[in-house]
């Protein structure tokens, strides 16, 4: 699968982080392999799957980001065919500099839980704070700020997509 399928309106996520995990790992492009990055101290996990775009750049120099919402937690390199209902916009801060970092929200396509999950606006206000406060925590332990700057629909991830395709 490619991934961006536009005719079946899907991603093919690559999961880095499963949900529930403390570990964050992160796909090292020169050795092929998904490498341990640091470890979450005690009493935080990842609260959903994370993942990337295959063949994107975001504006942080790495593959765009997606946030995955699925039954149970995936494992690091699995690929997982998903819809995309939106984006969270946010801005770190390392140093004096601002970089946007932006993550995808998207559904996997085999599930049960968020089978009826069309769009952003779908999911309940408090999910999407209790969002924001975990990538402010987990900024925070990097000795970065981390803004939000918005939640958008689908039309705003595909735009971002796009760019991030081109920025390679």
């Amino acid at each position: 699968m490619k991934p961006v399928d536009k005719k079946e309106g899907l991603l093919q996520v690559i999961i880095e982080t499963p949900a529930g995990s403390r570990n964050k790992f992160a796909f090292d492009p020169d050795q092929g392999i998904f490498g341990l990055k640091k470890v979450l101290p005690a009493g935080m996990v990842f609260p959903y799957d994370f993942g990337f775009l295959p063949q994107t750049l975001a504006p942080d120099g790495d593959p765009i980001d997606v946030l995955l919402l699925m039954d149970e937690p995936a494992f690091p390199g699995c690929a997982v065919k998903a819809r995309l209902i939106g984006v969270i916009e946010g801005e770190q801060l390392d140093g004096k500099e601002k970089i946007r970092n932006d993550r995808l929200v998207a559904v996997a396509e085999v599930n049960h839980m968020y089978a009826n999950i069309r769009k952003l606006k779908d999911l309940p206000e408090k999910w999407l704070k209790e969002l924001q406060d975990f990538f402010v925590n987990y900024h925070n332990l990097e000795g970065k700020k981390y803004k939000l700057l918005g939640c958008k629909g689908e039309e705003a991830a595909m735009r971002l997509i796009k760019e991030a395709q081109q920025a390679i």
